[in-house]
């Protein structure tokens, strides 16, 4: 009994505005822990947040209509997504920006 992969898909997800010092990546991820999503969220030098998601399409739904929402003091402008190549994330990684 292998899980039904069929309505899988990968989202390269960017959102805009105020969403950087806002706990956003974190708050993303225990979002996408409790929806079964994967993959990883990491704040961009133009101060957006780029996610990639995986998950089934329902799971992938709730979790979009979450990024459009954000944490309580973020203030998301836009979120752009785009149907991307799967990579078979295990499980879901706030990415920490790499110093030096």
């Amino acid at each position: 009994m292998g899980i039904n992969t069929d309505n899988y898909k990968h989202l390269d997800i960017v959102v805009s505005g105020q969403v950087q010092g806002v706990y956003f990546r974190l708050t993303t991820k225990a979002v996408a822990d409790q929806l079964g999503v994967k993959g990883t969220a990491r704040n961009k030098p133009d101060g957006t947040v780029a996610i990639e998601a995986e998950g089934d399409a329902f799971a992938l739904d709730a979790f979009l209509e979450w990024c459009h929402e954000g944490p309580e003091k973020a203030v998301v402008e836009k979120v752009v997504a785009i149907e991307g190549e799967m990579k078979n994330y295990r499980n879901f990684e706030v990415i920490k920006k790499s110093r030096g």
